[in-house]
């Protein structure tokens, strides 16, 4: 596989219906309402059909290290409410998939997310950074997790006082940033503090 290469598969489990989990998901205008950690901004460019296929999506999206990734999903396939799969282009080009399955009271969640990073940060630096690129991504995700189950709570929720106890999702990350600098400054410290003992 090449260096800009990725496959991910990320599994979550929530208390709720595969319908309620697919609703959520397959409308992607309402990720930075409840996803806003990753999803800073979508706008729709195409509707799709009936079921939503062939409907395409803007993205501006950001994991926990301080860039941005732009770029297009359009809905391939749509079979409520197990199954749901994009095409994405832009930054990154791939295809993502997601599968649904009730059991019990819970759904299991399966996404997977096979794409080439083609952003010049990802597309060069990939071969030295890709554990960093792929760490980025599952924090995405985990924070994916928690904004689900969150906006899950809401919807069970019995009263407006009840809703209102239930905490915002996370936001985006705004600190990486900094503490990527101070990491460098300590890492070069350390280096040539290593060189210095050596001479």
């Amino acid at each position: 596989m090449p260096s800009n290469e990725y496959h991910f598969i990320t599994r979550w489990r929530v208390q709720g219906t595969s319908d309620e989990v697919y609703d959520l998901i397959s409308h992607p205008l309402d990720y930075p309402r409840w996803w806003p950690s990753v999803y800073l901004q979508t706008q729709e460019v195409a509707p799709g059909d009936e079921r939503g296929v062939g409907r395409r999506i803007r993205l501006h999206t950001k994991g926990w290290l301080p860039y941005t990734l732009r770029w297009e999903s359009c809905s391939t396939e749509s079979a409520r409410p197990q199954r749901l799969a994009i095409r994405a282009t832009g930054d990154f080009d791939g295809r993502g998939i997601w599968t649904l399955a009730q059991d019990g009271e819970f759904v299991n969640i399966a996404f997977d997310w096979k794409l080439t990073a083609d952003k010049a940060l990802l597309r060069y630096l990939s071969f030295l950074l890709k554990p960093v690129f792929s760490a980025n991504h599952r924090w995405a995700m985990a924070c994916g997790l928690e904004s689900l189950q969150l906006e899950l709570a809401r919807r069970h929720a019995q009263n407006d006082d009840e809703r209102k106890r239930i905490p915002m999702p996370p936001g985006p990350n705004r600190t990486s940033g900094v503490w990527l600098a101070f990491g460098t400054v300590f890492l070069i410290v350390a280096i040539v503090g290593i060189v210095r003992l050596w001479l």
